[in-house]
């Protein structure tokens, strides 16, 4: 079994590159150091850092081995966290975090100590790995792929909408509707948010899918291009309210039929029967009124 400690000491091995600085910041003696580092390469079978007078540097084993070694630091404090029952922590998705989830938050929050909740946000499927991995309590996600152990319910359904420059030949249109988007070149944002998937089952086989010009990795990059006159997106309705309100951007919705994508709230099944986190519940029964 590896050792937690020994790990701990990798991980300010790795930041640090410096056996005296590790020491010092880990407060125990650089032989110490030296020992636990012997230890963990014994116990993996490979040497994890090229020593010289200056400090040491990782091996490629070593940067293999890192990100296992901040996951198993990260479960560690999630396990003794769970048992104590003190912090709530909450996986979004970029777009969810950033655009749709902060009220439900603030009223979350009302009479409970908001040092007891932490939110992570990144990439779908960064979300997705760290609820299978019990990094996070709860997880709410642009799609949600039936991982073992968890369970998940719908949450609500967001409309998306075609932005527009004002100078763009479509910006003075009310509407947009599936032919015409099947020509067009969209600008992409964030990977592994399922609009591919959104956009595949909205068309059918019906039309040609339009394509997808280039990604440019967030939905805020996305919004700076089509104001430039790069481009035009799709984004959800709730990420450009204030570039519509200021007129920076054109916001228009799909005709019959609406283009909508379901959003879902997810967690860890635990013991049959067992409810959902009160956070879960709590994003469930604002939408149920």
């Amino acid at each position: 079994m590896l050792n937690l400690v020994r790990i701990q000491t990798f991980i300010a091995l790795i930041e640090h590159k410096s056996f005296q600085t590790a020491a010092e910041r880990l407060q125990i003696a650089q032989p110490t150091v030296s020992l636990h580092i012997q230890k963990l390469e014994e116990q993996l079978g490979a040497p994890l850092f090229y020593r010289s007078r200056t400090g040491c540097e990782p091996t490629r084993e070593a940067a293999n081995f890192l990100p296992y070694a901040r996951s198993m630091l990260r479960l560690n404090d999630r396990a003794l966290t769970a048992v104590s029952k003190k912090r709530l922590r909450i996986g979004a998705s970029s777009n969810i975090g950033i655009y749709l989830l902060q009220p439900y938050v603030r009223s979350y929050l009302q009479g409970r100590d908001p040092s007891a909740f932490d939110m992570v946000i990144d990439r779908n499927p960064v979300i997705a790995d760290m609820l299978e991995n019990n990094e996070v309590d709860v997880a709410v996600m642009e799609w949600w792929d039936g991982r073992a152990g968890c369970r998940a319910a719908h949450w609500k359904s967001e409309p998306v909408v075609m932005i527009t420059a004002y100078g763009h030949p479509l910006a003075s249109q009310t509407r947009i509707h599936p032919m015409q988007l099947s020509e067009l070149e969209l600008l992409g944002g964030e990977p592994g948010t399922g609009t591919g998937r959104l956009l595949a089952k909205y068309f059918g086989d019906s039309v040609k899918m339009p394509r997808v010009a280039f990604q440019l990795g967030s939905t805020e990059a996305v919004k700076q291009a089509v104001k430039a006159g790069i481009g035009i997106s799709l984004v959800f309705a709730s990420a450009v309210i204030d570039e519509v309100r200021a007129g920076s951007l054109r916001a228009i919705p799909f005709a019959d039929p609406p283009l909508r994508k379901d959003l879902f709230i997810a967690w860890q099944a635990g013991t049959p029967g067992r409810p959902p986190p009160a956070f879960a519940r709590h994003l469930l029964e604002a939408e149920r009124g």
